[in-house]
């Protein structure tokens, strides 16, 4: 393009002309790509997502060109149960670190509904005020409103110990709650009544111990306020290991297909693995 440059005039059609704009932008494109294809894409060296373009914006390969993991996987939806006692606490604790799923009980859930003040929070607590249980279509309207806020669906969710009875499974099912995994924890009675009675608490800092399995430090200061829990007994234990083993026995029908069973007695690590393979 030949143009008088101290001429304003033909200075204003040559920036005007679509032929120069076009020639401008191919040669911007080239630049670019020329920069792009410099860069190391290997795997071991640096990642997709460190990936700059001038001016620092970020280039993910296998976005724009395809492979790895380009396509968005769904957001796990898991449902884990478990005696007391059975180490469900822990392993739920280690599917959220490695998952990043939004761990959710239903007593926390009524909590948040009962302190926000919600139309069922409202409904729960006039139960609760009575001192009577809050009926299935109550908790199972919190867990649906809990399971629907933003956090569980980009995320997933972790169902902790619920449903508990074949009726709240029922409830679930038709209330459109699906689970794609379900984890059962079996640990044998007497390893689980062992695992109660000498648990302990500490209320100011919230751990919990085990005099035999994760004693307590010596600090008399500490074992002085620990506590042991009034249904932590023997006695109390095998009638709650009862009630439980009831209660799992009439949702498992439910989730059948979707089910796996692991063993709760050994190295907390190795089930962790072992649930994390199932998971994925």
């Amino acid at each position: 393009l030949r143009t008088n440059v101290c001429d304003p005039r033909q200075t204003s059609v040559m920036l005007r002309s679509p032929l120069f704009l076009s020639l401008c932008l191919s040669a911007l494109l080239c630049a670019q790509a020329s920069h792009v294809a410099s860069l190391s894409l290997r795997e071991e060296t640096l990642a997709p997502s460190a990936l700059r373009l001038r001016g620092g914006i970020a280039l993910n390969p296998t976005k724009w060109f395809g492979g790895g993991d380009a396509e968005k996987k769904a957001a796990p939806k898991i449902i884990i149960a478990g005696a007391p006692a059975s180490g469900k606490g822990t392993q739920c604790e280690f599917i959220v670190n490695s998952f990043g799923v939004v761990h959710i009980s239903t007593g926390d859930a009524l909590r948040e509904q009962v302190k926000a003040g919600t139309e069922l929070g409202k409904s729960a607590k006039e139960y609760m005020d009575k001192g009577a249980l809050v009926p299935d279509d109550v908790i199972i309207g919190i867990v649906k409103d809990r399971l629907s806020a933003p956090d569980c669906q980009t995320k997933g969710w972790l169902l902790d110990g619920f449903p508990r009875t074949g009726v709240q499974a029922e409830a679930m099912q038709k209330a459109g709650i699906v689970a794609d995994k379900f984890i059962l924890l079996n640990v044998p009675d007497d390893i689980l009544i062992e695992r109660c009675v000498g648990r302990r608490s500490d209320p100011v800092t919230g751990k919990i111990y085990h005099l035999k399995f994760n004693p307590p430090p010596e600090d008399e200061e500490v074992q002085a306020r620990l506590v042991h829990r009034s249904d932590d007994t023997e006695e109390a234990m095998v009638k709650r290991i009862e009630q439980y083993k009831k209660n799992v026995d009439a949702i498992k029908d439910y989730y059948k297909d979707i089910t796996k069973e692991f063993d709760g007695v050994g190295d907390k690590m190795k089930l962790a693995a072992a649930i994390a393979d199932f998971i994925k």
